[in-house]
């Protein structure tokens, strides 16, 4: 992952479509693209200068037209560029098709991949135009962060040092023993989306689960509602001004207990990046979510040696403790 503009994303889906087009006709006997590396550098180049042609912060206003026209006619001709390409790789397409090559299962997987990122150079093509040319403010809905993995999304958190992070949510529920009981994958889902449905399928396992704090991220008040049907006590701040009955709940000695339980699920957090999530190596959602819940077993396995090794320190010392201890029984000289 790197940090996603329209411009980069262009490259990426372009660059594919050289590479794959030129391995596919090589293929198949044709010589279209015996100049692919130089293809891609040449893109490259027209990238970096449209990247380096960015919007002017002259003050005078005809050096500022300038530069804006500048940098207009520098995606104009890098978007030129591209197409050029696309439009090369759609008849190469075609030729391999009507020489006969269509038919296999290695061409028809090559065809999917190269068809795959024309898609994504196109709609590249079509939001920078709109953005750069046209003047418009492309809609977040319509943005995608990466063109190898589609489902990389957007998230804001607001932090002082780490603003927004590239990536997908993951929700875990952690019992008292620091064992993680439930985890999700959020998919286009915020926190408060997912909260009764985690309480839900963590009681389908776990039927003695009676009480469970969340973050204020969490709170709606249909949560509030349908939460009080499944657990006894539901630990889940509420945002805003608190009304004299919301602030009688949050001050109750049950809820503050639990409220300062929930800080160790911080740790929890911490552990699994440790265990792999900080980065995911696989390919495709499925095999993120793969990844995701292997890493939960990871930390679960390791919350078991650590209570295994606990309990070994403790009968070391104890051990050690008596042995040092003077006979209460002395023998008679």
């Amino acid at each position: 992952m790197h940090y996603p503009t329209d411009i980069n994303l262009l490259f990426d889906a372009t660059r594919k479509v050289i590479e794959l087009t030129a391995r596919l006709g090589s293929d198949q006997g044709l010589p279209d693209w015996r100049q692919h590396a130089y293809n891609v550098r040449h893109l490259k180049r027209h990238l970096r200068a449209a990247q380096n042609a960015k919007h002017s912060k002259a003050r005078n206003e005809a050096q500022k037209a300038t530069n804006d026209t500048r940098m207009i006619e520098a995606h104009k001709t890098y978007l030129e560029v591209a197409q050029g390409y696309l439009d090369k790789a759609r008849e190469t397409l075609a030729k391999t098709e009507s020489y006969g090559g269509a038919g296999g299962v290695e061409y028809l997987v090559a065809k999917i991949q190269i068809e795959t990122f024309m898609k994504h150079a196109d709609r590249q093509i079509d939001q920078t135009r709109r953005r750069v040319i046209l003047g418009e403010t492309i809609p977040h809905a319509e943005k995608v962060f990466s063109v190898f993995e589609t489902h990389t999304e957007w998230i804001s958190k607001g932090k002082a040092g780490v603003p927004v992070e590239l990536g997908l949510r993951v929700c875990i529920l952690e019992d008292q023993h620091r064992f993680v009981l439930h985890h999700r994958v959020m998919e286009k889902q915020t926190d408060d989306q997912v909260t009764v449905a985690m309480v839900k399928e963590t009681k389908e396992r776990f039927a003695d689960l009676e009480a469970c704090s969340f973050d204020k991220g969490f709170h709606s008040p249909t949560n509030q509602q349908e939460l009080q049907a499944h657990l006894k006590l539901v630990a889940l701040p509420r945002k805003g001004k608190l009304s004299q009955q919301a602030q009688a709940v949050e001050s109750s000695e049950h809820f503050v207990k639990a409220r300062r339980r929930h800080s160790a699920v911080e740790s929890a957090i911490n552990a699994l990046e440790v265990h792999g999530l900080d980065r995911c190596p696989d390919q495709g959602i499925r095999g993120f979510k793969r990844y995701v819940a292997l890493a939960v077993v990871a930390r679960n396995v390791h919350r078991i040696g650590a209570i295994l090794k606990e309990r070994e320190n403790r009968r070391a010392k104890r051990a050690t403790r008596y042995a040092q201890r003077d006979s209460p029984h002395k023998l008679a000289a």
